[in-house]
């Protein structure tokens, strides 16, 4: 007997829902949102319109807009910041498209924690509506962050999809999906999974990731779906020991499908976007003069002028778990390879840094 599309997909994801996927770290301070209780232009403070188009003349993966800093394409109304694509004929940097639509970059940037985006995702044929994550020092002209902290090319910087619809045309209605993009599996990734959100088109829901130092999970209505967990992790599978920064955005066409001739446009509304952590030492790093290794191995070796120190590794959880004093060689051994945190008091300063033991 054949199984249905639709009937697999359920079995999946309650496969998924029960056997993988949990959240390990809670994150309960607010520390950076938009309500978008304001009316017009989205707030500048917060969000950068990125508009410049990639070398050769369109964005990446056939998608065919142009993304401007309109009014039309993206305004906060009664609440809820709308996202617009609309069939029109359009010409900027000297080449004409025949949609438009908006592409925001967050002008703030985090390591580990969780993030809340309640939207109302459009449903329409060739839409590819998308909330997501890239690493804060991708080289991506145009991008708010590339001029001060562009460095690494994609997929090196890390990306992580929190939510997408439209890319898999043939899975059942209000299936969407989330996914990880590292120099290890991108583009057609294998770390993916999705799952169905009732009234995809009609009714909010609120998409989450909460990202650890060991691992990413993913969230429908405060349920998670899918959890990315390498068991052992390196560059090439875990770029995520810095910052991310959010975007959203409408594309149209590409690997969404083609546009039906019918099409006049499309509108995503976000209700907030809200992110969470918990210490302050997650939110400031501060760059020490030290130089520490990273990733440390079975000793960590501290410069003689940090002879006068009050060291403490703390784990994922936030327990401490090694404290030294006036140490300069710190022995590793006893700890299982993971990511910490290092807090070092020293010179009447105070120095966090996120680390790995591998």
């Amino acid at each position: 007997m054949q199984i249905s599309t639709y009937i697999l997909s359920v079995i999946f994801f309650f496969i998924v829902k029960f056997c993988n996927a949990q959240v390990d770290v809670i994150y309960s301070r607010l520390v950076w949102s938009d309500e978008f209780e304001y009316t017009g232009a989205i707030d500048p403070n917060k969000w950068h319109h990125q508009t410049k188009i990639p070398e050769g003349g369109s964005w990446f993966n056939g998608e065919l807009q142009h993304y401007t800093n309109e009014l039309k394409n993206a305004a906060v109304e009664n609440g809820v910041l709308k996202i617009t694509a609309i069939k029109e004929s359009y010409t900027n940097q000297g080449i004409t498209k025949s949609y438009t639509s908006a592409r925001l970059n967050s002008k703030f940037a985090f390591t580990n924690g969780r993030v809340d985006i309640r939207a109302k995702v459009p449903t329409q044929q060739g839409t590819w509506p998308a909330l997501w994550m890239l690493g804060k020092n991708i080289t991506e002209p145009g991008g708010y962050f590339e001029a001060t902290s562009g460095t690494t090319p994609w997929p090196a910087c890390g990306e992580i999809d929190i939510m997408e619809h439209g890319i898999t045309p043939s899975k059942p209605a209000g299936f969407i999906q989330s996914a990880i993009h590292t120099p290890s599996s991108y583009g057609n990734t294998i770390n993916h999974a999705g799952t169905i959100a009732n009234n995809l088109g009609s009714d909010f829901h609120v998409y989450s990731m909460n990202w650890s130092p060991n691992q990413i999970t993913f969230l429908l209505d405060g349920v998670a779906f899918y959890t990315y967990n390498p068991s052992t992790k390196n560059m090439s599978n875990w770029p995520f020991t810095n910052d991310q920064y959010l975007l959203m955005n409408i594309a149209m066409g590409g690997v969404a499908g083609n546009v039906p001739s019918n099409f006049t446009q499309a509108t995503m509304e976000i209700d907030y976007v809200r992110v969470y952590q918990n210490s302050q030492t997650s939110i400031h790093e501060i760059v020490s003069d030290f130089f520490i290794p990273n990733p440390l191995s079975n000793f960590l070796e501290l410069p003689p002028n940090a002879s006068n120190n009050d060291l403490r590794l703390y784990n994922a959880s936030g327990q401490l778990v090694l404290h030294s004093i006036n140490q300069t060689t710190i022995d590793l051994q006893l700890l299982p390879i993971g990511f910490y945190s290092l807090v070092l008091d020293c010179n009447n300063q105070r120095f966090h840094k996120k680390i790995v033991k591998q």
